[in-house]
């Protein structure tokens, strides 16, 4: 389906219509696979919906946040988001954000992800993106079309999946005391702090954190810090600020987590991914 979405200036109302207009037209879609690009301005929000089709959403400018009751999942500009069908997730937008989505009919092939990740695009499937969008009405798609949208179901299960999420313990003690460390991160907490709070033991608190994360708590907050410093960073706070407001000794600390996250330093991923200044 062609890009028909309103630019990323227009007003939230404009692209509440469209949203709804999108999510319609995809619902009713008979095809496998229904392709769509749009534009977001910086600091967008997308209510919390879902949809009856899985989506990869391939961000091409910006950062998109998304975020469920599961978790938390940074997508930076150049990666993708898979979303499973009927997952229901709210969407936030960091700088002038440009995405394409696929949408995909559950079941459509054996093998596509059952749970939500951070993948990695590659240059056949960016290409794949980009020419599936051009394709307008995929209803009836035949010859070259048709090989192209089929490509597209056969290359999802293989894109690697990307540490860039920031999973949810189930633990109701547990999420609440995640929520506030994302609301107001501080490096004066610690894990003995955490474990009395929840009236555990360090040893077990540990223990059951990895268990219900994947992740140690010294990693979660690694990579929690890193979605708390976007948003600051966007804004035009300078980096300096930024990383030691979050805890760390230096400035260099603070790039070789962002560089080993992103794969770049704050200074260059800004460069390109942030906000023109009007």
């Amino acid at each position: 389906m062609r890009d028909a979405a309103p630019s990323a200036t227009s007003g939230a109302h404009s692209l509440q219509r469209y949203d709804d207009d999108r999510r319609a037209l995809i619902e009713r879609a008979d095809s496998a696979v229904v392709a769509l690009a749009s534009a977001y301005p910086d600091g967008h929000h997308v209510a919390a919906h879902r949809h009856g089709r899985s989506q990869l959403l391939h961000v091409r400018a910006g950062v998109v946040l998304a975020v469920t009751d599961a978790g938390r999942w940074m997508v930076p500009a150049g990666q993708a988001l898979w979303i499973p069908a009927g997952i229901t997730h709210a969407v936030d937008m960091l700088g002038g954000v440009r995405m394409q989505s696929a949408y995909v009919r559950p079941a459509a092939i054996a093998g596509l992800p059952a749970s939500l990740r951070v993948v990695a695009m590659t240059a056949l499937m960016r290409s794949l993106m980009g020419e599936a969008v051009a394709i307008g009405d995929a209803q009836g798609a035949r010859g070259r079309d048709a090989l192209l949208l089929d490509l597209i179901l056969h290359e999802i299960p293989r894109l690697a999946e990307l540490p860039l999420g920031l999973p949810f313990p189930s633990d109701r003690r547990f999420a609440a005391l995640c929520r506030r460390y994302l609301d107001a991160p501080t490096p004066a907490v610690t894990i003995d702090d955490w474990a009395r709070e929840t009236g555990m033991s360090r040893r077990s608190f540990t223990r059951r954190f990895q268990r219900e994360t994947g992740l140690s708590l010294s990693v979660w907050r690694q990579q929690a810090s890193l979605f708390a410093a976007l948003p600051r960073l966007f804004d035009g706070e300078p980096v300096t600020t930024v990383a030691l407001d979050l805890g760390y000794d230096s400035v260099a600390a603070f790039t070789t987590m962002f560089k080993r996250m992103l794969g770049t330093s704050p200074r260059a991923y800004l460069s390109v991914n942030a906000p023109a200044v009007s």
